[in-house]
């Protein structure tokens, strides 16, 4: 075959998908600021987002700010640098590893499932019949998900923060023998708001990234069981993929110059 001809499908099967993405994008957006809402939808995605969601954000960022303290320990004792071990662990979790972290974490659980809950709606028709019964299917079922999505990473990983910084204090106190009180004033002294702030706003944009690429994703399957799993896959690697390469722009917007 003709090398340009399969470039030019290529390329032409992509702007196709960013067609229909930037489409579904704009009638989304659009859903979740007309009436009429569906409290009781919004509510039952906070908590299968938020509640659901906290103990393997938990989890992921207690051991992960762990195994941060242990790895710097392991590099800054080199150059007897280990009092900046608590100013490294709490600006690498709260900037970075906190909302990327959490980020993909609930990418693979929330992702997922609204992957395969809105994949299994589309091919069993339910979505056709909630469109029969004069309901909205952008306002019931993926408006409510990219409110829940885009205001509860948020929160997520506030508390994934803390935990992460614990972590670390949990290690370099009783394993590396820090003191306490000097370890919790250098982490006091060098964080400033803008650290949390900025990895607060990232996660509001992964939230909203992993609600978008699963309801998209769902939205979109065809073809039984085996279109659901495709979708559930699509989701979970496309929404991974976009909050890696959304984290750089935001992280170059956030701190460039600084």
């Amino acid at each position: 075959m003709n090398p340009l001809a399969i470039i030019g499908r290529a390329l032409l099967d992509f702007l196709a998908i960013v067609g229909r993405l930037t489409r579904f994008l704009t009638r989304s957006v659009k859903m979740c600021f007309l009436p009429p809402f569906y409290p009781r939808q919004i509510l039952r995605q906070f908590i299968d987002i938020g509640y659901f969601s906290l103990p393997v954000v938990g989890l992921t960022t207690l051991f992960t700010g762990m195994v941060l303290a242990l790895q710097s320990h392991t590099g800054f004792s080199r150059f007897d640098a280990e009092s900046a071990i608590p100013t490294v662990v709490v600006l690498s979790i709260t900037r970075e590893l906190g909302p990327v972290m959490a980020g993909l974490m609930v990418a693979g659980r929330i992702g997922a499932s609204i992957a395969a809950e809105l994949g299994t709606m589309r091919v069993t028709e339910q979505i056709d019949a909630l469109s029969t019964l004069s309901t909205n299917p952008f306002k019931y079922l993926v408006a409510p998900r990219l409110i829940a999505g885009t205001l509860m990473l948020p929160l997520l990983v506030l508390v994934g923060d803390i935990i992460g910084v614990f972590g670390g204090f949990l290690v370099c106190v009783y394993d590396l023998q820090f003191n306490a009180a000097n370890y919790i004033s250098q982490t006091w002294e060098y964080l400033e708001i803008s650290d949390v702030t900025s990895g607060l706003w990232k996660a509001a944009v992964f939230g909203f990234i992993i609600a978008l690429m699963g309801a998209y994703q769902g939205f979109n399957s065809r073809g039984g069981a085996q279109g659901v799993g495709t979708a559930t896959t699509n989701a979970v690697v496309s929404a991974s993929i976009l909050i890696l390469v959304t984290n750089y722009l935001l992280t170059g917007l956030f701190f460039a110059g600084r």
